[in-house]
């Protein structure tokens, strides 16, 4: 883990935190907030995301790292899934789908890229 000194130097935790911020300023619409199950899903989904990657840099060692990462993606793909249920109720709209869709898409492809170079040099 000698290229990072702290987990707010990796990218992928970056895009995670402006994908939190994304859903908690959509999520407190009048319509999505009193969907209480579905705004605290996603809500808990996209801060899964930050806090894994934060969680497993801070374990110290590449595996825990991997291990936390896995968890990361998944939760990532989850906001990705919970935003196509917020827009077929109308939660949000086309535009608003697209970037957290695609932002979740970019997540997933730095954590995958970050394994890959765990993994080569473990």
């Amino acid at each position: 883990m000698g290229r990072f000194t702290s987990f707010e130097e990796i990218q992928a935790w970056q895009e995670a935190r402006m994908l939190a911020r994304q859903v908690y300023q959509l999520t407190t619409t009048a319509e999505f907030s009193r969907d209480v199950g579905l705004k605290d899903q996603i809500r808990r989904a996209a801060v899964s995301v930050t806090s894994n990657i934060a969680e497993g840099f801070e374990r110290g060692t590449d595996n825990e790292l991997a291990r936390y990462l896995e968890i990361a993606k998944g939760a990532a793909g989850e906001v990705g899934s919970l935003a196509y249920v917020a827009l077929n109720c109308g939660y949000i709209d086309e535009d608003a789908f697209r970037q957290l869709v695609n932002r979740g898409t970019r997540i997933g492809k730095l954590i995958g890229g970050l394994q890959r170079y765990l993994r080569r040099t473990s």
